[in-house]
């Protein structure tokens, strides 16, 4: 089998990644499998976290020092090439650059797991709404017409309501 980076020599080193549940295989010339960090973990190459991070990071374009965080210092290429956030802020500071990386890595972005009992009114709200809209998503793939009715009806209602809490909320100020 003839490397897939190269395809010129054949291929003696055999990858296998999951990422997200998928697994994909990959079939590298010893050559090839050096120069993308894949060598002997115990021999003469060292283990890269810039090579194994990188493609989390692709499509960052810019310069990449310009910027850092204005709460720890760290910039987006401390931040790729560590794999790890410096702090907090940085999620904010470099939120476009991380985006993509974060929704490839977990798959969403939004939180979706429980609600503390004492969290507000209009979060839980929105969420019900939320999950409301993905339900009319599906009621409409489905062609289930009149449930999606439904669905729409009672959307528009919670609407109101948020609208009504924030309202509140601001006389309340």
């Amino acid at each position: 089998m003839l490397c897939q980076s190269c395809e010129k020599r054949q291929a003696t080193t055999h990858i296998k990644t999951i990422l997200n549940g998928e697994l994909k295989e990959y079939s590298l010339c010893s050559e090839c499998a050096s120069r993308l960090g894949y060598g002997s973990f115990l021999g003469d190459y060292a283990f890269d976290l810039d090579r194994l991070f990188g493609s989390f990071f692709d499509g960052f374009t810019g310069d990449k020092s310009s910027r850092r965080c204005k709460l720890c210092g760290s910039s987006f290429e401390d931040i790729a090439k560590s794999g790890k956030v410096g702090c907090a802020q940085c999620y904010e500071e470099f939120y476009e650059e991380l985006l993509p990386s974060i929704q490839r890595i977990h798959g969403r972005t939004a939180h979706t797991g429980k609600l503390a009992r004492s969290a507000g009114t209009e979060i839980k709200l929105k969420n019900e709404i939320q999950r409301l809209n993905f339900e009319l998503e599906q009621a409409i793939k489905t062609q289930e017409f009149e449930k999606a009715a439904e669905l729409r009806d009672k959307i528009r209602e919670l609407e109101k309501q948020v609208i009504e809490e924030e309202n509140s909320k601001k006389e309340e100020s």
